[in-house]
Order: C-alpha cells, then sequence, then structure tokens
C-alpha cells in the first residue's frame, strides 16, 4: 500500500481540519471463532519463533507458511462474526457540560470521583456513540452484561475522551 500523500496545507489549515479521535470495541459473540483465532495466533507465533531457532529448515518454513494460512482462515471467521462499537470523543466543551450534568453522590465526592459514576457513565456511552447507542441501550448493557464487558464498554467510551494523537516532539 503506497504512503499517504500531504496535501500541501499548513500545519495550522491541517490541524484546524482535524477530526475527532474514534475508537472501537469489537464484540464477536462466538466464543469458537474467538477461541480459534487466538489459537491461530498462538501457533504462528510458536512456528516464527521456531524458525527463527532453525533457520533455513524446510519443514518448519511449510508449518510457518501453514500457519500463517490457518491464522488468516481464522482471521476471516472472526471478521465475518465480529462487529464494532464506535465512540468518538466529545468536544472538550460537551465532555466537561456532561460531567458537570452529573454531578457526584456525597458518598462519591468523598471517594474522589467528580462526577456520577452511574448516571455519568450510560450518557457518555450515547453520546460518544457513532452507532445510535441510546442512553437506555447503556444502561441495558452495563446492567446486564458481565463485568469486564460492562468495563470495557464504558472505557472504550470514556478513553477515547483522553486519546491524544500529538507527541512535543525533539525541538
Amino acid at each position: 500500500m503506497p504512503p499517504k500523500t500531504r496535501t500541501a496545507q499548513s500545519p495550522a489549515e491541517r490541524a484546524r481540519a482535524r477530526q475527532r479521535p474514534v475508537l472501537k470495541m469489537t464484540i464477536c459473540d462466538d466464543t469458537a471463532i474467538k477461541a480459534a483465532l487466538d489459537l491461530a495466533q498462538h501457533t504462528l507465533r510458536r512456528a516464527k519463533a521456531e524458525a527463527a531457532d532453525r533457520p533455513g529448515d524446510p519443514v518448519i518454513a511449510e508449518a510457518v507458511a501453514l500457519a500463517e494460512t490457518q491464522l488468516a482462515q481464522a482471521q476471516a471467521a472472526f471478521d465475518a462474526e465480529a462487529y464494532d462499537l464506535r465512540f468518538q470523543a466529545l468536544q472538550r466543551v460537551d465532555f466537561e457540560a456532561l460531567k458537570k450534568k452529573h454531578p457526584p453522590t456525597e458518598a462519591q465526592a468523598e471517594d474522589g470521583f467528580e462526577f456520577n459514576v452511574d448516571t455519568f457513565g450510560p450518557e457518555l456511552i450515547s453520546k460518544a456513540s457513532l452507532d445510535e447507542l441510546t442512553v437506555d441501550d447503556a444502561k441495558s448493557f452495563l446492567e446486564t452484561w458481565a463485568e469486564a464487558e460492562a468495563a470495557q464498554l464504558f472505557n472504550t467510551a470514556w478513553g477515547v475522551q483522553q486519546e491524544t494523537r500529538a507527541d512535543v516532539g525533539k525541538g
């Protein structure tokens, strides 16, 4: 794939044209497909490690090629089954207003929270969603999904707000 060509825009023009960051949460509910992908990735890593230890060995080279084929097949099956929930960073003023709209309870404030986690989470997920998730959807997911998946859902919507694509650089 050829590298992207840059237009003749100044850095200021490019900064003005930036889009807010987007993160995705990939979900695959078929555990067999997910396990097959994990196994294929593991098998390829092991085959490549063995190939590094035994360069030029045709049997190992064949094992690597087979593992690559199996990984491609497992990845295709995963891609066909999985779907993404996408989240975009809110404008900073909107994000700060959302936090202020959900002040912490007295107990939460004593624990150092700056917003009410119970009411803020569903609304953040909904507002950041590029897939039209409603507040009711988000509440339902947070209440019914496994704890780790519910946490990942919130963390993806929260994390995109913290996403940085800039670097201070060397001067």
